[in-house]
């Protein structure tokens, strides 16, 4: 069962989450709030593997609620919730420790998929949208608090993984790297476990953002 908890400061939002959520044989919503403090009131007392966290509340707001929710080491996976002309947020979300981002006006399915994409610690968007989020926000880097990390960061990475590790921030699925790169999906795999491992990196969302941040890969002018 995957245990999520609510967090948005639209009431009417929250209802119809959890009717969506709670219609499903593998998830259970343990819990709600309506801004960041009760969410960390509500994380103290129930168990949760996914946070839907709304980017914009009133009070702590979703960035730094997200900051705190992801800075134990076993602590449960966030999923934003944003627009597209809140970017900026999201952006800063996902520096902050966030798996993921789903827009607000997300279907069904899109919401349950991303639920449990991020519980099995995959990327919760295809890669096509997040690059499509960073490049909107490239202009306005860093975000978030405190300075990117320098490009001699990647010097851990092998050859072979800073190209994988590109091509991941250009967009590409697992089956489109193999396909570029002339390697079995298999093997991508586990180059990308590789670079998450080497940079101390959550998930895929994340080596994207550091792709962007240290140049490996840059946005499109603006």
């Amino acid at each position: 069962m995957i245990r999520v908890v609510l967090v948005d400061d639209q009431e009417l939002v929250r209802t119809g989450f959890r009717m969506v959520l709670d219609s499903q044989p593998d998830i259970s919503v343990v819990g709600e709030a309506s801004d960041g403090h009760g969410a960390l009131e509500t994380l103290r007392t129930h168990t949760a593997d996914v946070v839907l966290v709304d980017v914009r509340m009133p009070g702590m707001d979703g960035v730094e609620a997200t900051r705190r929710i992801c800075a134990g080491d076993d602590g449960p996976r966030v999923l934003i919730l944003t627009t597209f002309d809140l970017d900026e947020y999201a952006y800063a979300a996902l520096r902050a420790g966030a798996s993921g981002f789903l827009l607000k006006d997300a279907r069904a399915p899109e919401l349950l998929s991303a639920i449990r994409s991020v519980h099995s610690g995959d990327a919760v968007v295809a890669p096509s949208t997040t690059r499509r989020l960073l490049d909107r926000v490239a202009g306005q880097l860093p975000l978030g608090g405190g300075e990117p990390p320098a490009p001699e960061s990647l010097d851990v990475l092998t050859p072979r993984e800073r190209e994988v590790l590109t091509l991941v921030a250009r967009a590409l699925s697992n089956t489109e790297i193999a396909e570029r790169l002339h390697l079995s999906e298999t093997t991508v795999k586990t180059h990308v476990g590789r670079i998450l491992t080497k940079l101390d990196l959550r998930d895929r969302v994340q080596a994207v953002v550091l792709a962007y941040e240290t140049g490996l890969v840059e946005a499109p002018p603006r």
